[in-house]
């Protein structure tokens, strides 16, 4: 009873101590009463245990704030900028009010920090209104942005009054230049580059250089005209300009290198425009050195070409562009090589190569000369081979390695064989193996062989031969120049003997 007692004293305890916590939470003072009115557009922050628990409608929209979520070193970042003296950690309870000024001399606002009842204020006034106007200390905020782009920026940027041709603003480069290029510590009014003739939006290029200067510094310079005022900006570009030097000699080098060929070469850009042509090219190509100055174009270029025959003359020209842009093509790919047969006489090996950066090369080359000598070395070779296959015995010639390069009309009808009915090239193993099928007594024929493919000191020799049909053969070996060897093949004559007969008259 005692135990039951004493359970119900003790229930009875804790729902009055909820109760009175309760009745507490309920009538703690509201907040409300230190934060502005809704309609107002001051910016103002409330903070409860260092964490954002209500701000106005200015500080939600300027500094896109979130309740909950911001606490008192968000904040610092964000009002550090106009108000560098702000606090770096939250301050303690009971602390006095304090008020922080704005940075920039031109600022007037104030910055007031205030503990209430737990809750930590923040308010930013403007003394003139008594409320601070967010649009202003967005513009000081992007008034500090700016003066640090321009500061900090690594080219010389300057602003400079139409009327008086004075330079009213500049940044630490441009002084840094100034001061190099005077000699001076202090610059004046004149501007760094005295009579400037720039294009409006455009860049141009400009040469500076001191008397202590071995060479001259180039800047890229970009005028822009705002009303009364010309923005200027320069980017030195000396690793640039030195580029281009150095690219334009090396294209001398080259146009010096190539005027010694006798092979014409046209390169065209990727615009298909002549960037580079030799004095052979006109030599070949008949084209006025004027019209090939004058950079043509890739089309022009082919059309001046078939008006002056030097090229075959088209089968169809409805066709004409199309056969063009497949040249075009095939030499981008480095797939178009072809000889052209003028009505000169004269034969042009003509070959399409592509080149870095989307340029492409034609090189044009004169090989009349070498076709004529093809020509009759082709006759040469019918010739010879038309008197080889009149001799009745069979001929078969094997260069130093062993493979077969002639043979005449009467070998291929002897042994069967017709070495230019294959793609594989015939050598001496094959041919005595053929042989051997077709003879009686082949152990001689592996001689052969050795010989061929010996080495040393060679004098030619002959060996009887006799075929599966008994007719007998006889073989001459002998050697010939570039360490080749001619086979031979006779038909052996059985000799009848002679009988002399004496007759006696008496």
């Amino acid at each position: 009873m005692f135990m039951l007692s004493w359970e119900i004293a003790v229930i009875t305890a804790a729902v009055a101590l909820s109760v009175a916590v309760a009745l507490y939470w309920v009538a703690r003072p509201a907040p409300a009463t230190v934060l502005p009115t809704p309609d107002t557009d001051s910016v103002s922050f409330l903070l409860e245990d260092s964490v954002l628990f209500q701000a106005s409608d200015a500080a939600l929209q300027l500094h896109k704030a979130e309740i909950g979520v911001d606490n008192w070193y968000s904040l610092k970042k964000l009002l550090s900028e106009r108000f560098p003296d702000f606090p770096d950690a939250p301050l303690p309870p009971h602390s006095p009010k304090m008020m922080l000024t704005a940075q920039h001399p031109e600022d007037a606002g104030k910055l007031h920090i205030s503990i209430t009842r737990g809750f930590t204020q923040i308010q930013i006034e403007e003394p003139a209104t008594g409320r601070v106007k967010p649009e202003r200390f967005a513009g000081h905020s992007e008034l500090d942005h700016l003066r640090r782009a321009t500061q900090t920026a690594p080219g010389p940027m300057w602003e400079i009054d139409n009327d008086s041709q004075r330079v009213i603003w500049h940044n630490a480069a441009y002084q840094t230049l100034y001061q190099k290029l005077n000699h001076a510590r202090d610059e004046n009014k004149n501007p760094l580059i005295p009579d400037l003739n720039i294009s409006p939006s455009a860049d141009n290029r400009v040469a500076v250089q001191s008397s202590g200067m071995d060479s001259p510094d180039w800047y890229d310079v970009l005028a822009n005209q705002i009303g009364h005022v010309t923005v200027y900006s320069a980017t030195k570009v000396n690793a640039l300009v030195s580029s281009e030097i150095a690219q334009r000699n090396f294209v001398q080098t080259l146009a010096k290198t190539f005027a010694q060929l006798s092979i014409g070469l046209a390169i065209f850009d990727r615009n298909r425009q002549l960037v580079l042509f030799n004095p052979a090219l006109i030599d070949l190509t008949l084209l006025p050195a004027d019209f090939l100055s004058g950079r043509p174009a890739l089309q022009s270029f082919f059309d001046r070409l078939r008006e002056n025959r030097r090229m075959p003359e088209p089968k169809n020209y409805l066709s004409w562009r199309q056969e063009i842009a497949k040249v075009i093509a095939a030499a981008t790919d480095g797939r178009y090589q072809e000889t052209w047969t003028l009505e000169s006489g004269q034969t042009y090996r003509v070959r399409g190569r592509p080149h870095p950066d989307g340029a492409i090369a034609f090189l044009i080359e004169d090989i009349s000369a070498e076709m004529s000598l093809t020509r009759n070395f082709r006759a040469e070779l019918e010739l010879s081979q038309s008197l080889m296959d009149t001799f009745d015995d069979a001929l078969a010639v094997f260069s130093s390695s062993g493979v077969l390069t002639f043979c005449n009309a009467a070998y291929r009808k002897m042994w069967g064989l017709d070495p230019e009915s294959t793609f594989a090239d015939v050598t001496i193993v094959d041919s005595v193996r053929e042989w051997r099928q077709q003879c009686n007594d082949d152990s001689a024929l592996g001689a052969i062989t050795d010989f061929i493919m010996g080495y040393g000191d060679r004098q030619p020799w002959t060996m009887p031969v006799q075929m599966s049909d008994n007719s007998p053969l006889t073989c001459h070996v002998s050697p010939i120049v570039s360490g080749a060897t001619v086979v031979r093949f006779e038909h052996a004559v059985e000799r009848v003997p002679l009988t002399v007969v004496v007759k006696d008259n008496a």
